[in-house]
C-alpha cells in the first residue's frame, strides 16, 4: 500500500497551464510561460529563465495543495522540503561565465550572474522566497532524474525529515541549451506537492520506483507490482503489451529532468477524469506506478 500521496499539482508549459492540457498535444500557436503574470516582476530581476519558471511553479503547487494562501503559509515551513529536478537549467549561466572569464577574467563577472552558476539555485531560490526551511537538493542524473525526485521526495516523507515535499521539475530553452540537446526544449515544467497518506487531500498516491537493465524489463516489472495499467506515459512505447494505451508527451520539446515530474502531473489529470486503473511513468529502464486515491467517504 502506497504510503506517498500527491496532494497538489500545477503545469507551466508553452499552452499547457494545468495538468489536463498534458493528455493533449500543445496548439500550434502555445505561447511561452510568463512566471510574472502569475507572482508578480519582483524578486525576477537577475534570475535566471529556469529559476524564474521554478518559482513559478512553486507558487502554483503549493497553493493547489492549500499550503499558500496569498503570502501566507498555512503548514509550518521548516517541515516543508523542496527537490529540483533539472539536468540544464543553469547551464546558460555556466557557458556565459566561463566565455567571460576567458576573455576578461574573474574581473568580467557579474555579481548579479555569479549566484545562478549554482547547481542547487532553482531550489534554493524558491525556499528562499516562500519559506520553505525543510531539506533542500537537486537531482540532475539524466533522463530519469524527475523520476529519482520523486523517490527522494518520498524517502524524505518516510523517514519523517518533511511533513510536505515540493517536487519541481523544470528545463529552459536557450540557445546553450538547444545546442546541448540538439533542438527545442520545454521551457517549463511541473511541481508536485507530495506528502504522508493521510496528510491533505490525496489526488495520486505514488507505487514503487523500480529500476531494471532495460525499459521492457521494467514494464513486466511494473504490471507485475502494480496489475491492470490503464495509461502508460512513456516515449517507450515499442515496449509497450499490444493493446496498452500510451502517451509520449510529445510535442513540448526535450523535457530531459522535467519528463518524470511532468508524466506524474499528467497521470494525476488522468485520474482527475474519474480513471481509476493504474498509470506507470517509464523513462527507459526506471518506473514509477501511479494509482488512483481512494473515494472520499
Amino acid at each position: 500500500m502506497s504510503l506517498t500521496a500527491i496532494t497538489g499539482a500545477a503545469v507551466a508549459l508553452p499552452g499547457a497551464a494545468d495538468p489536463a492540457a498534458l493528455l493533449r498535444p500543445p496548439g500550434p500557436e502555445a505561447q511561452p510561460v510568463d512566471p510574472a503574470s502569475l507572482i508578480g516582476k519582483k524578486g525576477l530581476r537577475f534570475k535566471d529563465r529556469a529559476t524564474q519558471l521554478g518559482l513559478h511553479l512553486a507558487y502554483a503547487a503549493l497553493t493547489d495543495a492549500g499550503l499558500r494562501a496569498g503570502t501566507e503559509l498555512r503548514a509550518p515551513g521548516p517541515r516543508i522540503g523542496v527537490v529540483v529536478s533539472s539536468n540544464l537549467g543553469n547551464a546558460d549561466t555556466v557557458c556565459k561565465a566561463v566565455e567571460t572569464i576567458a576573455k576578461e577574467t574573474t574581473s568580467g563577472l557579474s555579481p548579479m550572474d555569479t549566484p545562478n552558476a549554482s547547481s542547487n539555485i532553482i531550489a534554493s531560490e524558491i525556499a528562499i522566497r516562500f519559506g520553505l526551511g525543510g531539506a533542500n537538493l537537486t537531482v540532475c542524473n539524466g533522463p530519469t532524474s524527475g523520476l529519482d525526485a520523486l523517490r527522494w521526495a518520498s524517502l524524505l516523507l518516510r523517514s519523517h525529515r518533511a511533513d510536505h515535499v515540493l517536487v519541481v521539475g523544470v528545463e529552459p530553452d536557450n540557445e546553450v541549451t538547444r545546442r546541448l540537446v540538439g533542438g527545442p526544449v520545454a521551457d517549463g515544467g511541473a511541481a508536485l506537492v507530495l506528502a504522508r497518506r493521510g496528510t491533505g487531500t490525496a489526488r495520486t498516491l505514488l507505487g514503487p520506483v523500480l529500476r531494471t537493465a532495460t525499459a521492457a524489463a521494467t514494464v513486466d516489472s511494473l504490471a507485475a507490482a502494480v496489475p491492470d495499467p490503464g495509461l502508460w506515459l512513456t516515449a517507450d512505447t515499442d515496449v509497450l503489451p499490444d493493446g496498452s494505451v500510451g502517451h509520449t508527451l510529445e510535442g513540448w520539446g526535450e523535457l530531459s529532468g522535467a519528463r518524470g515530474v511532468v508524466q506524474a502531473a499528467a497521470a494525476t489529470a488522468w485520474f482527475d477524469e474519474g480513471h481509476r486503473t493504474p498509470a506507470y511513468a517509464l523513462i527507459g529502464g526506471t518506473g514509477l506506478a501511479l494509482t488512483a486515491p481512494e473515494q472520499q467517504r
